[in-house]
């Protein structure tokens, strides 16, 4: 049984410049990622999938294989991850290589641990389709507001505004950590649906990044797991 890990990493991040080679703690950003891949012990290889150089040699120093460049019609701000996956799969597929399941991992988790893709390895055993993280919203989505196009505050599901928390079915969303599947369902399957299993992880180890104000959270999240470290 051979496993492969894919970490996509274009170069061109609009909202955060560079982020997934940003230095966090001292480290770059995508090094949290190949590590925690690395010292699974789940995988043959742990490759980079990027379009640009420079992440390539930081991967490369964080132990991760870039045995290409990306091409740049799959490296826009457009482009699912999905194809990315497919892209690399396909690649060692015509070097005669054809792992029998590859788990795609974001370079933006550095909260991701080993025990999180061991689990999720576990549970894709008995899965039909993908094994992938997951987390609850932190408050009911049936009484979610918006505002209307003429500028008006409205409920987005009128018939639960009312509705008691406690009453109301608790929804889930992907955490954006990894997901796991077999090779071929890739490229047949879709990764949300009735054949797929989420793995539950905390909230407080789900950090978005998007955003400056998302990277400061998740600074602070660092600089509290540190403290935590250091107590145990």
């Amino acid at each position: 049984m051979t496993r492969v890990a894919v970490i996509p990493a274009r170069g061109g991040s609009q909202r955060i410049p560079k982020k997934n080679i940003r230095l966090l703690d001292g480290k770059p950003l995508i090094a949290y990622s190949i590590e925690t891949a690395l010292a699974s012990g789940l995988f043959d290889r742990v490759i980079v999938s990027t379009d640009d150089t420079n992440i390539a040699r930081i991967a490369n120093e964080y132990g991760a294989e870039t045995p290409f460049l990306r091409p740049a019609d799959l490296a826009d701000h457009l482009t699912g991850t999905t194809p990315v996956m497919q892209h690399t799969l396909q690649y060692l597929s015509d070097q005669g290589e054809s792992p029998d399941e590859a788990c795609l991992i974001y370079a933006t988790c550095p909260l991701l641990t080993t025990s999180d893709l061991q689990q999720g390895h576990a549970l894709l055993k008995n899965t039909a389709g993908f094994c992938f993280s997951a987390t609850t919203f932190a408050f009911p989505i049936q009484r979610a507001l918006h505002i209307t196009s003429n500028g008006e505050l409205a409920p987005m599901f009128p018939e639960h505004i009312q509705s008691r928390s406690q009453d109301l079915v608790e929804a889930i969303h992907d955490a954006g950590q990894f997901y796991w599947a077999r090779t071929q369902d890739w490229f047949d399957k879709t990764i949300f649906g009735s054949h797929s299993t989420p793995l539950m992880l905390p909230r407080h180890r789900i950090q978005d990044l998007d955003t400056e104000e998302d990277w400061l959270r998740l600074t602070q999240i660092m600089l509290l797991k540190k403290a935590s470290d250091l107590h145990c």
